[in-house]
C-alpha cells in the first residue's frame, strides 16, 4: 500500500505542473434553432427536469475509445460492468441489470438483443462516439418513458441544431497497445436553418488483451457501424426527424459464454415529430416510431467441446414501438404531459446440434443431428397509457405525481414438446400492471435543493424468464427454464436526496455537491432457483445435473447511497470524490441478491487550460463478501487502479489524447464478471480484467 501511495503522489506531480496563467476559453458561436425534438429528458429547467436525476457530460473527453456504449458507464458513479469478455458488456446500476433497466436512445427508442445469453445487448448497436450525454433517473420517480423498475438511462447523441449553418465533421483514430487494438470513425454535419443531414461511420478491431499477469483472455472483436440522421425543420415550430443506423459485430470472442459469435448485425430506424408553441391548453405535441431488427449467428467451433458436440445457432429478435405525448399548461403553475407508448418484442431462431461422440468419448459411426428451439417464436408486447403532472406549490416547491398503465401481452407459438408438457395452459397472456410515483423537489437556497421521492416500479417477466428451456443464461453452470407463469415484479422505492454549488472568496472557486440514499422493497422480485422435479436435458453427465426454474420471491429488499464532490480551485484545477454502495438481500434464502457490486470509492484530479487538460482517477474497489450461494457466485477480493489521462490541442481543431490505464498493472477481476467457460486453458474462475494499457487518440474536427 506505502508503494502505492508513493507512485500516486509521483503520478500526480506532473500534472500540477501545468498550473500556467489562465486564458479565456473561446465559446463557439451558433445560430439558435427555434425547436428542437424533445430526446433530452433533463433540461437543466428545475420545473421540467424529472425528481433525482444525474447527467454525466463531455463524453468526447475520453482518451481511450470504449469497446461499445457501456464502457462509457466505468467511472459514472453508482454504476458497474457486467462483462461476458470485451464486447458483451451490460451496465448495472445500483444492482439492477438487464430489463430492469429501462435503456433507451434519445428519449425512447430500443433494440433489444436477439442471443439468449446476451452476446448482443442493447448497448453494442450504437457507436459509442456518437453518444454526446448520458441521463439518468435513479429510481421508478417518471412515468413518462416506458415501463420502469430500477430507473431510466437516456442515451443522447449528437444533434447538429446547436452547430453554425455549413458543413461540419470530425475523423478520429484511436490505438491501445494492451490487445493492439485500433479504433476510426468519421462524422460529417451539413446544417441549414431549413434542414441538416449527419452521416457517421466507425471499425473497430479489438485483440485479446492481457490482464495484469501477462495472461491473454479470449476477447477479440471486429465491428463496422454507421449511421445516418435527416432533420427537417417544417415551420419555426414544427420538426421532423429521420435516423436510421446499422451495426455489424463479426468472430467476437466471449471469454465467459459457451460460444462466440460468428455475426451480429443490427438495423435500428427511428421517426420523430413534434409540434410546440402551440395555443391554448395543449402547448406541444411529441410523437415517435421505432423499429429494430437483429439477427445473430453463433458458435462453438473455437471450443473444446466442438470435438464432441458441435453446435451452430442462427436467431433473431426485433423490436418496434411508439409514443406519442401531449404537453398542456392548464395554469401558469401547472404542467400535465399524458399520452400513449408501444413497445413490440418479438423472438425466434434455433440452435442445430451435431453429436460426433457418445458419452464415453467414443466417435459415432454417424453423427446425429438434433434441432432445439432457442425462443420458440415468442412475444411480449406492452401498451401504455400514461399521466404526469408538475406544479408548482411555491415559487422554491415543486410537486410531480404521475401513474401509469401497462397491458402486457405475452405468447410462446411453437413451443417444444417438453415444454408444453411442463406446462399444460400455454397460449396468450394479459397482464395489467399500474405504476406511481410522487416527488418533491424544494430549492433550500439558491444554489440547494433537497428533493424526496417514492415510485412504484412495475415489471413483468422478460422472454428469458417466461420461455427459456434448458439454456445456461446465467453466470452459473445450470440450465435454466423459464416460467410463463410468473407474476410481474414491483419495485417500491423510497429516496431522499441534496444537491447544491457553492462558491468561495479565495482558495476555493467552488464547491458541488450531491448525496442521495434509497430503500427499495420489493414484490414477486423474479430469480432462478433449483428445481428438484427437473432433470438435465443437454450433455446429460455434465454437472451440475440440478436444474434452475424461474419463480417469484416473496421477500427481497435492496438499500444504498451515492455521494459526489467536485472542487474547484487554482483557477485550473479541480478535486473530485464519488462513493456509491448497495446492500441487496434475498429473505427467502438468506443471502444477497445476485450481481450486487461492491462499495466503490472514486478519486479525481483533474486540471484544464483551453489547450491543455489533464486528469489523474483512482479507483478503490471494496471486497464483496455479500453474495448469493444459490447462484454459485464467490466471494471478490477489493482492488485499486489508477488512469492517467491527457489531451492536448497543438493546433486549432486537432486534438490529441494519451493515457495509460491501470497504471500498476493490477490483476484483478469486479465482482460482476462472468467466469470462464468452455474455454480450453482456463477452469471456471472469474474473468480478469485488462492489464497496464497504453492508448493514444487523434481527433481532427472542421
Amino acid at each position: 500500500m506505502k508503494i502505492k501511495t508513493i507512485a500516486l503522489l509521483c503520478a500526480l506531480a506532473p500534472v500540477a505542473l501545468f498550473a500556467q496563467e489562465s486564458t479565456e476559453q473561446k465559446q463557439d458561436s451558433t445560430n439558435s434553432k427555434l425547436i428542437q425534438l424533445n430526446t433530452v429528458i433533463v433540461t437543466g429547467k428545475v420545473n421540467a427536469d424529472p425528481v433525482l436525476t444525474t447527467v454525466k457530460t463531455n463524453l468526447v473527453k475520453k482518451v481511450v475509445q470504449p469497446k461499445n456504449v457501456a464502457d462509457l458507464f466505468s467511472d459514472f458513479n453508482g454504476f458497474s460492468l457486467i462483462k461476458r469478455g470485451n464486447y458483451a458488456i451490460d451496465p448495472s446500476f445500483r444492482a439492477s441489470q438487464y430489463e430492469q433497466l429501462n435503456i433507451q436512445f434519445d428519449g425512447g427508442t430500443k433494440a433489444m438483443h436477439a442471443c439468449p445469453n446476451r452476446m448482443d445487448p442493447v448497448t453494442t448497436h450504437v457507436v459509442p462516439e456518437d453518444i454526446e450525454r448520458i441521463e439518468v433517473i435513479k429510481g421508478p420517480y417518471t412515468v413518462r418513458y416506458g415501463a420502469t423498475f430500477g430507473g431510466v438511462i437516456n442515451l443522447v447523441t449528437q444533434k447538429p441544431q446547436s452547430m453554425e449553418n455549413g458543413l461540419h465533421g470530425s475523423i478520429n483514430s484511436g490505438f491501445e497497445s494492451n490487445g493492439n487494438s485500433l479504433v476510426s470513425s468519421l462524422k460529417l454535419h451539413q446544417v441549414t436553418d431549413k434542414y441538416d443531414i449527419t452521416a457517421n461511420a466507425g471499425y473497430r478491431d479489438f485483440g485479446n488483451y492481457e490482464d495484469g499477469n501477462g495472461i491473454e483472455i479470449p476477447s477479440a472483436f471486429r465491428s463496422l457501424d454507421y449511421g445516418l440522421r435527416l432533420g427537417y425543420n417544417i415551420t419555426d415550430n414544427q420538426r421532423v426527424q429521420a435516423h436510421w443506423r446499422q451495426s455489424y459485430g463479426r468472430d467476437v470472442f466471449h471469454a465467459g459464454l459457451p460460444m462466440d459469435t460468428e455475426e451480429d448485425n443490427s438495423s435500428i430506424l427511428s421517426l420523430d415529430y413534434k409540434i410546440s408553441d402551440l395555443n391554448g391548453i395543449i402547448k406541444e405535441v411529441n410523437t415517435k416510431v421505432y423499429y429494430s431488427y437483429v439477427d445473430h449467428i453463433m458458435s462453438n467451433k473455437r471450443r473444446p467441446s466442438f470435438m464432441t458436440t458441435e453446435a451452430l445457432s442462427t436467431i433473431d429478435a426485433s423490436t418496434a414501438g411508439g409514443k406519442i405525448e401531449f404537453k398542456m399548461k392548464p395554469t401558469e403553475k401547472w404542467i400535465l404531459y399524458g399520452g400513449l407508448d408501444a413497445m413490440l418484442i418479438a423472438r425466434d431462431g434455433g440452435r442445430t446440434r451435431v453429436v460426433k461422440r457418445n458419452m464415453m468419448g467414443d466417435v459415432l459411426p454417424e453423427p446425429m443431428v438434433f434441432q432445439d428451439k432457442i425462443w420458440q417464436d415468442s412475444y411480449v408486447n406492452d401498451f401504455g397509457i400514461f399521466a404526469e403532472n408538475k406544479y408548482a406549490i411555491t415559487d422554491k416547491t415543486m410537486l410531480t405525481a404521475g401513474v401509469r398503465y401497462d397491458l402486457v401481452v405475452s405468447d410462446i407459438q411453437d413451443p417444444e414438446t417438453d415444454f408444453r408438457e411442463l406446462y399444460d395452459n400455454l397460449g396468450q397472456r394479459e397482464e395489467h400492471n399500474v405504476s406511481a410515483t410522487v416527488s418533491i423537489k424544494h430549492k433550500l437556497s439558491n444554489n440547494t435543493t433537497l428533493e424526496v421521492a417514492y415510485g412504484r416500479g412495475v415489471r413483468s417477466a422478460n422472454m428469458i424468464e417466461r420461455y427459456i428451456n434448458h439454456f445456461s443464461v446465467g453466470q452459473d453452470p445450470f440450465e435454466y427454464v423459464g416460467n410463463p407463469n410468473l407474476d410481474a415484479e414491483v419495485n417500491n422505492q423510497f429516496e431522499i436526496g441534496i444537491k447544491g454549488r457553492k462558491r468561495f472568496e479565495k482558495g476555493i472557486d467552488a464547491l458541488r455537491y450531491s448525496i442521495s440514499g434509497y430503500y427499495a422493497l420489493y414484490e414477486n422480485y423474479i430469480v432462478a432457483v433449483v428445481d428438484p422435479t427437473l432433470d438435465r436435458k443437454f450433455m446429460p453427465n455434465a454437472q451440475p445435473q440440478e436444474v434452475k426454474r424461474f419463480i417469484n420471491l416473496d421477500k427481497a429488499y435492496k438499500t444504498g447511497f451515492e455521494a459526489e464532490a467536485v472542487v474547484d480551485f487554482a483557477n485550473h484545477f479541480n478535486f473530485s470524490t464519488a462513493f456509491s454502495y448497495v446492500y441487496a438481500r434475498n429473505e427467502d434464502l438468506d443471502e444477497s441478491l445476485p450481481l450486487t457490486p461492491p462499495l466503490t470509492t472514486r478519486l479525481g484530479l483533474g486540471f484544464e487550460k483551453e489547450k491543455f487538460w489533464a486528469s489523474l482517477d483512482y479507483t478503490i474497489t471494496s471486497m464483496q463478501d455479500e453474495i448469493a450461494l444459490s447462484f454459485r457466485e464467490q466471494e471478490t477480493a477489493g482492488y485499486e487502479t489508477l488512469d492517467l489521462r491527457f489531451g492536448f490541442k497543438p493546433v486549432k481543431k486537432l486534438n490529441i489524447g494519451l493515457a495509460v490505464l491501470n497504471v500498476f498493472d493490477e490483476t484483478y477481476n469486479n465482482h460482476l464478471n462472468f467466469s470462464f467457460v468452455n474455454q480450453a486453458d482456463f477452469t471456471r474462475v472469474p474473468i480478469n480484467d485488462p492489464g497496464r494499457n497504453f492508448s493514444a487518440f487523434v481527433q481532427y474536427a472542421f
